[in-house]
């Protein structure tokens, strides 16, 4: 097994920088969203081609290759301690492409984000490090919420108060039972997409799934294509967050269960995960313990050193 490395936790004073590696940012969110990481005693730096818009391709942050060196040079300037996204949308898996990603993956630091950042979480959890699944640099809407806020922030800074993953709000039983191991995933649709790719990494541990706007035929075809895979093979336990769509959150949770119930391992589902406002951050990468019939899950060790 890969040894677990934990970036060391966030001290006042220190320095945190913010990337845009898939779509653009909007400045007045980018801007009330950096007041409330600057409230808990950081130095927030913005890398350039944060606010920039790809003229071409309006839905990408600039250019590949300027995303991916504004990531380069926040992950391996030692004076940043954390980089964070500042949101997600599209544009990770095309900027991979244009790292070195043997030279990324040698450092401890901590990475921040969700949703599109599955594909940079993938990597460097398939390393043993452990990264942050939570709200993003510009997600306003979430980090005013104080549950979303709080976590965050203990997280960060005091990582050991962090007991129950899945508290306050808990998550239904699905399959009951108790199972141990690394907690891993993230957005579904980013995790089929990494199949066959030399990003790809089949997870062995307990799996969190989320996503956004996906209608119940497509979460069936992104599950029966990891299904079919094989990528649920050493898969242990699962949490479902939100898939977060008004119009068939019924048939999506309905889909949910009849793909993966079968599996016959712990599931938990309607965790508090995910685009929803209140999005608990949680350390992909680290072992935990999830007991689906009391719908908790711990961690065994503390997420950052």
């Amino acid at each position: 097994m890969t040894e677990v490395r934990r970036p060391e936790r966030l001290r006042a004073g220190d320095r945190v920088a913010v990337v845009a590696p898939a779509g653009p940012l909007d400045p007045e969110r980018l801007e009330l969203g950096t007041k409330y990481l600057r409230d808990w005693d950081i130095d927030v730096e913005v890398m350039p081609s944060a606010l920039a818009r790809d003229e071409r391709l309006p839905y990408l942050a600039g250019d590949d290759r300027a995303r991916a060196a504004d990531f380069r040079a926040a992950w391996l300037d030692p004076s940043v301690k954390a980089v964070f996204a500042g949101r997600g949308g599209y544009g990770v898996q095309r900027m991979l492409q244009h790292l070195e990603l043997a030279e990324l993956v040698a450092v401890d630091k901590i990475l921040v984000g969700f949703s599109d950042i599955t594909a940079l979480h993938e990597v460097f959890n398939a390393q043993g490090l452990v990264t942050l699944h939570s709200p993003m640099a510009a997600g306003i809407g979430q980090l005013r919420v104080q549950e979303t806020h709080d976590r965050l922030r203990d997280l960060l800074f005091q990582p050991e108060s962090v007991q129950d993953l899945l508290a306050p709000t808990g998550a239904r039983t699905v399959v009951a039972g108790t199972t141990e191991g690394r907690l891993l995933g993230g957005n579904v649709a980013l995790l089929a997409a990494s199949i066959g790719t030399p990003t790809f990494a089949k997870p062995a541990g307990i799996v969190l799934l989320e996503d956004v706007g996906e209608e119940g035929y497509r979460v069936d075809r992104l599950l029966t294509q990891l299904l079919r895979s094989g990528w649920f093979d050493e898969v242990t336990g699962l949490v479902v967050g939100d898939f977060s769509i008004d119009s068939e959150r019924e048939l999506v949770a309905d889909v949910i269960r009849e793909r993966l119930e079968p599996l016959g391992v712990p599931m938990v589902e309607g965790a508090a995960i995910g685009h929803e406002d209140l999005n608990l951050a949680v350390p992909l990468g680290l072992p935990v313990r999830l007991d689906a019939s009391a719908g908790t899950l711990t961690p065994l060790l503390t997420p950052l050193s």
